[in-house]
C-alpha cells in the first residue's frame, strides 16, 4: 500500500490447553523457531517470543492488512501440529482456546522486549493466572472468571 505507513504492535499471550507444563526446556528454542518461521510466512515480524512451559508471549509488528486472529489461529494450529508430528511429548498437545493481544506503542517496545526476556524471573513471583489476570485488569477488559481459562 502505497504511502501508508504504520507501526502497530501486539503483545500476544497463549496458554497450553489446561495450562499444563508440557513446553519442554530440552526443545522449546525449536518450537520458538517454528513460531517465527510462521510469522515470518505470513509476511509480519516476530520482535520476541519466549515463555514458560505453561505459556508463551509473542511481541510481533504487523502490518494493517494483518488479521491478527487468523494469524494466531495459524500460529497456534501449525505449532501444536509441529509438536504432535515430532512426538516432543507423550500426550496430544494442544494450545487453550483462545488468546490475550494487547497492543503496545513504539515508546514501550524495549520495556515488552525486557518483560518477555525475563519470563522465568518473573514467575518466580507470580502464576500465569495471575500474570494473565494483570494484563487484563491494567488494559481495562472486562472478563468473566468463569470463561477466563478452560480447566481440564
Amino acid at each position: 500500500m502505497a504511502n501508508t505507513y504504520t507501526q502497530l504492535y501486539f503483545h500476544i499471550v497463549f496458554a497450553v490447553k489446561g495450562r499444563n507444563n508440557f513446553i519442554s526446556e530440552k526443545w522449546k528454542d525449536e518450537l520458538y523457531k517454528y513460531i517465527s518461521g510462521i510469522i515470518s510466512n505470513k509476511n509480519q515480524k516476530l520482535m520476541i517470543v519466549n515463555g514458560m512451559p505453561n505459556h508463551i508471549h509473542l511481541l510481533i509488528g504487523t502490518k494493517p492488512n494483518c488479521n491478527l486472529s487468523d494469524l494466531i489461529r495459524d500460529i497456534k494450529a501449525n505449532s501444536s501440529k509441529w509438536v504432535n508430528e515430532k512426538k516432543l511429548t507423550n500426550i496430544n498437545f494442544e494450545w487453550q482456546t483462545g488468546f490475550g493481544a494487547f497492543t503496545v506503542s513504539q515508546s514501550v517496545v524495549p520495556n515488552v522486549i525486557e518483560y518477555i526476556k525475563n519470563q522465568e524471573e518473573h514467575h518466580r513471583k507470580k502464576t500465569f493466572k495471575e500474570e494473565y489476570m494483570e494484563f487484563l485488569k491494567a488494559y481495562q477488559i472486562d472478563f468473566k472468571d468463569e470463561y477466563l481459562f478452560d480447566e481440564e
